[in-house]
C-alpha cells in the first residue's frame, strides 16, 4: 500500500537492517530487520504536530527515529531530539541520520540514549532539561502482557506495557515541554482512562482523534493532542479512516497523513 514504507533497496539476506523509504521517499529509515518496526502508526503521530510547526520538538521512545524525523520532513523549520533507550535502536537513528539520502534534514535531528522514565537530576543529566521543548511526542509501549507478547526482546520492550507506564512518560513530558507547549501519543482506545488521569494537572485542551480501520468499524487507535498547563476542556474529533469503501486501499486522507502531505489536525 502507497503509504507503508518501501524498501530502498533489495537488503543483502545476510543484511540485520532495512533501508525503508517514508513519505514517498523524501526521507529514509535503517530499521532491524527484527524487533519493533516502523509503520502507520508512527505517522499518524507524526501528523499530530502542526504543519506550521517551528520549534524544538521531543520523540521520546524514538525507535529508530521514524516519527520524529517524519515531524521534521513535513515542518522545514522543527528540529528534534530522538530519545531511545535501547542502543541498538538509537544506533540504527544515528546511521538514519547520516544516510546521504537524508542530508536535508540532519542537520536538525540529534539522539539521545536514555530512559524515559527518569527523574530530576538524572534526567537533566541526560540531557533532557526542564521547559526545554516546545513539543513532546511519544508512541509508548501499549500491549499488555496478556496480548501473546512477541518472543524477540526488542519487539517485546518496545510494545509490552508496564505498570505506570503511561503515568511515568506523561510525567518527563510535563516537565520537559514548555507551559502552553504541545503533545501528542498514539495509544489503543482502551488505555484513554489512564491517559486522561496521568494527563490531569499537567495537560488539558485534549483533543482525540479516533483511528478506524474501517468506517463502520471500531477505532484501534487513538491520537491525542493536547496543551501544557493549559485548563481548556477536551474534544473529540472527527476520525480518521485508514481504508476507503473497497477496503483494499488507503483512503485519500490517509495517504496523505501518511505520507506527509496533511496534519492529523488539519492544521
Amino acid at each position: 500500500m502507497s503509504g507503508l514504507p518501501a524498501t530502498q533497496d533489495a537488503p543483502d539476506v545476510r543484511s540485520e537492517r532495512t533501508i525503508d523509504a517514508f513519505h514517498r521517499g523524501d526521507f529514509y529509515l535503517i530499521q532491524p530487520r527484527r524487533g519493533h518496526r516502523a509503520g502507520t502508526d508512527a505517522m499518524m503521530l507524526a501528523a499530530a504536530v502542526p504543519s506550521g510547526f517551528s520549534g524544538r520538538l521531543v520523540d521520546l521512545g524514538a525507535g529508530a527515529g521514524a516519527a520524529g524525523l517524519a515531524v521534521v520532513s513535513r515542518c522545514p523549520n522543527a528540529r528534534v531530539v530522538l530519545v531511545e533507550r535501547e542502543e541498538e535502536l538509537a544506533g540504527c537513528a544515528r546511521e538514519t541520520i547520516a544516510h546521504p539520502d537524508n542530508d536535508h534534514i540532519a542537520g536538525r535531528a540529534e539522539v539521545v540514549v536514555t530512559d524515559v522514565t527518569l527523574t530530576g537530576k538524572a534526567r537533566i543529566a541526560a540531557g533532557l532539561d526542564d521547559s526545554s521543548f516546545d513539543f513532546a511526542i511519544m508512541n509508548p509501549p501499549f500491549n499488555e502482557r496478556a496480548d501473546r507478547p512477541s518472543p524477540d526482546e526488542l519487539r517485546r520492550g518496545a510494545h509490552v506495557m508496564v505498570d505506570g507506564l503511561f503515568e511515568s512518560w506523561l510525567r518527563t513530558a510535563a516537565a520537559i515541554v514548555k507551559p502552553r507547549g504541545g503533545l501528542a501519543l498514539i495509544a489503543r482506545p482502551r488505555s484513554l482512562t489512564e491517559i486522561l488521569d496521568a494527563m490531569d494537572g499537567r495537560f488539558g485542551a485534549a483533543q482525540i482523534v479516533p483511528i478506524l480501520p474501517r468506517a463502520t468499524e471500531p477505532a484501534i487507535r487513538i491520537v491525542i493532542r493536547a496543551v501544557r498547563a493549559s485548563r481548556a476542556p477536551l474534544s473529540l474529533m472527527p476520525p480518521l479512516v485508514i481504508h476507503d469503501a473497497t477496503g483494499d486501499h488507503f483512503s485519500t486522507r490517509a495517504d496523505d497523513v501518511n505520507n506527509g502531505r496533511a496534519s492529523l489536525f488539519g492544521d
